[in-house]
């Protein structure tokens, strides 16, 4: 299992789908969170395991727009970097 991370923007975010497995884990924190006030985005990664980092969803006044997205602290972070094989920042 590998965690991808993606910090940033829809590029990056297309290039991970594209070799992102069925059982990976994405992790989405900085400006990627906004990625997914995009219908193409929500739809994209509906049947993805979808992780928000919450201090970055908080920063940006998102919480209520992403509620429906499982938000993790800086220790679910770490957590999930021993939980996979591998990590992938994208």
């Amino acid at each position: 299992m590998i965690l991808h991370i993606i910090q940033a923007d829809d590029t990056a975010l297309t290039t991970c789908l594209r070799y992102m497995a069925e059982q990976d884990t994405l992790l989405l924190c900085g400006d990627a969170v906004n990625l997914l006030l995009q219908v193409k985005w929500q739809q994209a990664l509906a049947q993805r395991n979808v992780l928000l980092l919450q201090d970055d969803v908080e920063a940006r006044g998102l919480g209520d727009l992403l509620a429906n997205y499982c938000g993790i602290t800086q220790q679910g972070f770490v957590q999930q970097t021993l939980l996979n094989s591998k990590v992938i920042t994208w």
